[in-house]
Parts: C-alpha cells; structure tokens; sequence
C-alpha cells in the first residue's frame, strides 16, 4: 500500500520555546528546558542535535513511505529555511510549511517573505500552552482577530491551513471556536492535527467535537494519536476506537495518516506507527487506501 506520512519534522537545530522556557539540545538527541527538565527529543538513529532530511528519507525508503509533508512549530523552533531547503533538494519527497509569530512586530515583513518570496503553500500554525503560541503569549480567541488575521491572510493566498489546538481541557483546545472561525473561511482547506489529541477516555468528548468540525474544508492528521492514549501501548485499542469514530463522523476521505517523527520515535517506532493503521480491523482496505495516500495526495501533492 502507497504511503504519505502528513505530519513530519525536519530540525536543523533544536532551539523551541515552550511553557518551561527555551529547549535547547545537550547532547545525545536529549534536549533541556530552562526549567532544567531533560528528556529524549530525537531517536538515537537520527543524531546527536538534529534530524536532517536525509535521515527522514532513510526511515521512509525502509517503510515504503513515498511523501512527507515537514511541517513546524514552537516544540523544536521554527525551521523555515530548512525546511523551504529540503523541499527544494527533493521536490518529489517533501511538501513544506511554513510558521510565524503573529504577535512578531514585524510579522507583515515575515509573512511576505515565507509565503510570497518563499513560496510556501502550507501554514502550520501550533497555538498549545504546552509548546505553542499560548505557551508564551496570554490565551488567544481562535475566533479572534489574531487568529483571523492569520486565517484571512492564507485565505487570500490560498494556502492550506494546519493547526494544532493542543490537548482537550487545555486553553488552547477551544473547538468551538475554531468551528466558528473555520465556517468564515468555506474557501481555505484546514487540517486539525493528531485528531484534536484525545486522551485515554475522551472518546465521548472527541466524539461531540468532530461532529463540531466535520465540515467540507476540514481534514484530519492521525499524527501521534495512538501516544496520547497512553499508558496503552501497541496496538492501542482505545486510539483505534478513536479512528473508528472520525471514520463514522467526518469520513475515511477526510483522515490523514502521519507520523510525527523524528520525536514520536522515542516512544515507539515507526512500524507500529504504521500498523496502527494498516493492521487496524475496523477500517476496510479502501478505508485504509485513502487515510494512508489518496486523500494527503490530493490535499498536499496535486497533479497540475
């Protein structure tokens, strides 16, 4: 079966920010915060401080995995230009998003550059309180003007739209604004990352919110799923209970198999990443077809 993964990370240098302040590498793929709370962040296979694009294709070519699509965010540090580069050294591997602060004082100046200079078709917008834009800006209405700014700009650009809302419960996590904010823009396609990240026993709550969001420009990213369900571990019942339930609700045609790595690998490994899905009883093969490959090739790689 043909893969896209949708949801990958290039890092050039570990440099984010984050509710615990700046994260910065110390050797070993191992990564500190300023609060000093030390943690793997890379796989040891990808390299003491960063994961170059060639270290993602060595993982896709052993996993049959076509495409990636690199997007960003606070966790690692932004990766424009590095990111822009490896799309531009294999063209025919990567799809490529770019990320801003709106709150930068000069974010016009970036936007302009990123997306017009640049080129970038995709906006990958990371808004959690744990390593998002909420992390270190107070609470942002995703039905605001901040945010519909940011919406109205890629609306007029006609770029994909990719946020992350963070966990539920969290600040960040506001479905119902963003279900307001998404019906303004019937235009612009959004992809919701991780499948709004539901925890072990939300599966009612993740059930009411994708009845919220199944709206005809709104896909979804499996990215890291199953490792919100923790302590499950493979093959992760309750996680494919949760695909079981966006397939009933929005759709197969509107789910997006990704994988998250390189730091999701520190906790399980890629092939599991992949079974989850591919060895999952309750989805059909064409189910499967269009969540691995048919629908992230005509979101992120059409024919021209």
């Amino acid at each position: 079966m043909k893969i896209i993964d949708s949801h990958a990370h290039v890092v050039q240098c570990i440099a984010g920010t984050g509710s615990q302040g700046e994260l910065r590498p110390c050797g070993g793929g191992r990564a500190v915060y300023a609060t000093g709370n030390s943690f793997q962040i890379l796989p040891p296979e990808f390299g003491e401080y960063d994961a170059p694009p060639e270290s993602l294709l060595q993982v896709m070519d052993a996993h049959g995995v076509e495409k990636a699509v690199l997007l960003q965010g606070n966790y690692f540090g932004f990766q424009n230009l590095y990111t822009w580069e490896a799309a531009q050294k294999y063209p025919d591997r990567f799809a490529a998003a770019a990320s801003y602060d709106p709150f930068s004082a000069q974010a016009e100046k970036i936007k302009a550059h990123l997306f017009d200079e640049l080129g970038f078709k995709i906006v990958k917008f990371e808004v959690s309180s744990g390593s998002g834009l909420m992390a270190n800006h107070p609470p942002v209405d995703l039905d605001g003007e901040v945010m519909h700014q940011a919406y109205r700009h890629a609306a007029d650009r006609g770029l994909i739209f990719v946020i992350d809302i963070g966990k539920p419960r969290s600040v960040s996590w506001q479905v119902d604004a963003l279900s307001r904010a998404i019906a303004r823009y019937p235009e612009m396609k959004f992809v919701v990352c991780h499948l709004l990240s539901p925890q072990l026993g939300d599966g009612e709550l993740l059930k009411r919110s994708l009845e919220q969001l199944a709206l005809p420009n709104v896909w979804f990213d499996l990215a890291a799923l199953c490792l919100n369900t923790r302590p499950e571990t493979f093959p992760y019942p309750a996680a494919r209970d949760y695909v079981s339930a966006a397939v009933d609700i929005v759709g197969a045609d509107r789910l997006l198999w990704g994988s998250d790595m390189p730091s999701s690998m520190t906790r399980d490994s890629y092939q599991h990443f992949i079974d989850f899905i591919a060895q999952h009883p309750g989805l059909s093969t064409r189910d499967k077809q269009m969540v691995f490959y048919d629908n992230a090739a005509k979101l992120f790689f059409p024919v021209s």
